[in-house]
């Protein structure tokens, strides 16, 4: 009956988080009215609408404090702020830029009316180390702008997580010479100035990249220093979950202090007779799983095993026995209580999942000898349960994970862990002379481990990418998991693998013959476009990279292709080689194979083999008719002006792609194939700049939509008002992707309507901004 209500407490907090606005004050009220009767009904059905209803309005009040809805105010936006506050995280620290949150303590301006969040997340670019540390209190002139994130499908919520931690804002250190330090860090019972402190020592005593990150990962909860590569390999053999401290590594620590305190206390016969050794074991078991989830910063996984070691331990305490169901109830109570947001994360139901999938498979199975079988089914067991959760959340499947994890969960939990451990602890009690030769060794330990599971990840078939399926898919593969891991003699068991298949089986809808989808990819400021006929895809441009940030690429682009089922890309046009256009391209064309590239300056491809685009190329893909109307072959001409000009039309309608084209390409374009400018859909040449877009090109195209890629509050201030305009003078509807997130129009082979979807509207959540 407990663990019923808890889950469906549990189910309130997340329906909430599918809103796409918060709930008014009178829905709130209507829904708390009727609580009192259903709470003194004694059936189960009621007491489950009540928990379900508690849940939902619990949510809802900690959205409210939260500040949802009252957002940042607009002034905000691009202003120069001298504020003073304290370093609220560890520091990540790249070559060029080092990010940290920094939580604000007061705006020196008398006559800004600017309210400022708990905390914003600032970047401070700048060559060369950075002397930052955590617990530090600085006065620092920063621009900030309003939390906010680019809206894609498949792309990481990115504005969703900010909210989670509280962030409502972001911005950049500006250079000036107030920036200064105004005290050190002097809280010694902060985690952060812990943490600080032991990342410093194992900086300064380990040389290798991956070994510091992942021994970092391991004692300090410190994911930050972990590469994309190392990451990638994690994540393909299944083993990502081990450098989260979760309860294998908080539950390993408590009962090895149980162990130790349990053996000393009963040679210590006067402390025994006041306090038995049970019982005394038991609370240096809470106390060091505190202590250790202290230090790891209280992830979610760390919060449920400190929770659970906490009432298991406690149990014992007090000489109650405890079912482990019950267990895990109040942990995943305590943890929602503490934490609603947390079932926004992937971390909160794979942690738990993978708890209730080992009571539900052991509690009624009995597993025979020998260990190692009854380890390797474990495994497989989890393996199987979770894949449902594992595919919804990141659309890729580990197929090594069972067989590396039979090696790698005893290796991490019992060598790689209590060793990190160790030397994380003298380093904070400042013996670094008898941490040095346990590093060393951790470090040959580490990087054995990381070229052990990069060395399997290469293999080809280590992990199946799959494309995003639909939710009742994915509840039907999960409920097959259910019936597969069943207790020995349920009738019906096999019925599971019929209820994989449809997940298993799952391709995305093809376009009918003749139609074709245009998606102008939310990419900040740049450009990425994706085409789509029936059997094939083109991308034009790839949006921006930046090193050691972000790159379109890997964050818009092939999420958002793996997305769709899209396993290939059968044209590539890169309008030109400006880096908003064509930085995110190398990731791409590693990712996913491209069948021909093109660029409108061919030459400066020098990573993959190139084909000029000129005017006049011209072919059919189902129906779909595509054709290159610049530059000419004779133009010479270089940088914006070269841009590849690609026409799309069908029997319905047709569109215009125009790169970063100015005034010189336009006119060119006007008097060499103006017959062909009868356009319904263009993307607005270079993000709406005053270079483009002149009366004469609008006039001759006049479209019904003029799409612009453009970063929010770009610093250009792109698209110009008068520009906009200008487009809408001529009977264009505008959309801004700053604005509407990810736009994509579905162009029919015959008659019907051409109806946009805007990303952040249709895929709107309560914490995403429309303005």
């Amino acid at each position: 009956m407990f663990a019923a209500v808890v889950v469906c407490f549990v189910s309130g907090i997340a329906l909430l988080q599918v809103q796409p606005v918060l709930p008014a004050a009178p829905i709130l009220l209507g829904l708390a009215l009727p609580l009192p009767l259903l709470l003194t009904c004694r059936k189960l059905p009621c007491t489950a609408a009540a928990a379900l209803a508690c849940g939902f309005l619990y949510a809802a009040l900690r959205a409210y404090l939260a500040g949802a809805a009252v957002p940042w105010p607009a002034q905000v936006d691009g202003r120069d702020l001298l504020v003073e506050g304290v370093v609220a995280s560890l520091p990540d620290v790249r070559e060029w830029r080092t990010r940290f949150d920094f939580r604000l303590e007061r705006i020196l301006e008398s006559s800004t009316d600017i309210v400022p969040a708990s905390t914003v997340r600032l970047s401070w670019y700048r060559r060369g180390p950075l002397s930052l540390r955590a617990g530090e209190r600085w006065r620092l002139q920063v621009r900030l702008k309003r939390r906010r994130a680019l809206m894609s499908p498949g792309a990481f919520d990115y504005e969703g997580w900010l909210f989670r931690q509280g962030i409502g804002a972001t911005g950049y250190v500006r250079p000036c010479d107030c920036n200064r330090r105004l005290s050190q860090a002097r809280s010694l019972f902060a985690p952060d100035v812990w943490r600080q402190r032991v990342r410093d020592g194992l900086a300064r005593q380990l040389s290798d990249g991956p070994a510091l990150a992942l021994i970092s990962a391991l004692s300090i909860g410190d994911r930050s220093q972990i590469s994309r590569g190392v990451w990638k390999a994690l994540q393909r053999t299944g083993t990502s979950h081990l450098v989260a401290i979760s309860g294998l590594h908080v539950g390993l620590v408590a009962g090895l202090a149980f162990i130790l305190v349990r053996m000393l206390w009963c040679r210590l016969g006067s402390l025994a007779l006041r306090l038995p050794a049970p019982a005394a074991g038991a609370l240096a078991g809470i106390a060091s799983a505190l202590g250790y989830a202290t230090l790891a910063g209280f992830s979610v996984p760390t919060q449920r095993a400190l929770v659970m070691v906490t009432v298991g331990l406690g149990a014992l305490l007090l000489r109650r026995r405890t079912q482990p169901l019950r267990v895990l109830s109040i942990a995943l109570l305590a943890v929602v209580l503490l934490d609603p947001f947390c079932v926004l994360g992937a971390g909160f139901w794979l942690s738990f999942g993978a708890v209730a999938l080992l009571i539900y498979t052991l509690a009624f199975r009995p597993i025979p000898a020998p260990a190692w079988l009854r380890w390797s089914r474990v495994q497989l067991y989890v393996a199987i349960g979770l894949a449902p959760l594992v595919i919804g959340w990141f659309q890729q499947a580990s197929l090594v994970s069972p067989l590396v994890n039979l090696v790698a969960v005893p290796w991490f939990t019992l060598v790689l862990v209590p060793l990190s451990l160790v030397c994380a602890l003298l380093l904070l009690a400042g013996a670094v002379g008898m941490a040095a030769p346990l590093l060393a060794l951790a470090q040959i330990l580490a990087k054995a481990t990381v070229g052990v599971l990069s060395w399997i990840s290469a293999a080809p078939l280590a992990a199946v990418q799959l494309s995003g399926a639909p939710s009742w898919m994915l509840i039907s593969a999960a409920c097959g998991a259910l019936m597969l891991l069943a207790p020995t003699g349920l009738p019906g068991r096999w019925l599971g693998v019929v209820l994989f298949l449809p997940m298993a089986g799952f391709r995305p809808a093809q376009l009918p013959a003749g139609a074709y989808q245009l998606t102008l990819l939310d990419v900040g400021q740049g450009l990425a476009t994706v085409v789509r006929t029936r059997s094939h895809t083109l991308v034009y441009d790839a949006g921006p990279a930046y090193p050691d940030s972000f790159d379109a690429g890997r964050s818009v682009l092939v999420p958002y292709l793996h997305e769709l089922g899209i396993q290939h890309i059968d044209l590539l046009v890169l309008s030109h080689a400006a880096n908003d256009h064509a930085g995110g391209a190398p990731y791409l064309c590693k990712a996913l194979p491209v069948y021909r590239l093109l660029s409108g300056e061919a030459a400066t491809v020098s990573w993959s083999a190139a084909d000029p685009c000129l005017s006049g190329q011209h072919w059919q893909w189902d129906g779909v008719e595509f054709e290159m109307l610049s530059p000419p072959p004779e133009s010479g001409w270089s940088d914006n002006n070269a841009s590849c000009v690609l026409r799309i039309a069908n029997s319905r309608a047709a569109a215009l792609l125009t790169g970063d084209i100015e005034k010189e390409a336009e006119r060119s374009l006007i008097q060499r194939v103006g017959e062909k400018l009868d356009i319904d859909l263009v993307q607005v040449p270079h993000h709406g700049s005053d270079t483009s877009s002149t009366a004469t090109f609008i006039a001759r195209t006049s479209p019904i939509y003029a799409l612009v890629s453009a970063g929010y509050h770009n610093r250009f201030g792109f698209p110009r008002p008068q520009v906009s305009e200008r487009w809408r003078a001529s009977g264009a509807r505008v959309l801004n992707t700053a604005r509407s997130g990810t736009i994509s129009l579905l162009v029919p082979a015959g008659a019907g309507p051409i109806v946009p979807d805007h990303y952040r509207i249709s895929a709107r959540r309560y914490w995403h901004q429309l303005d």
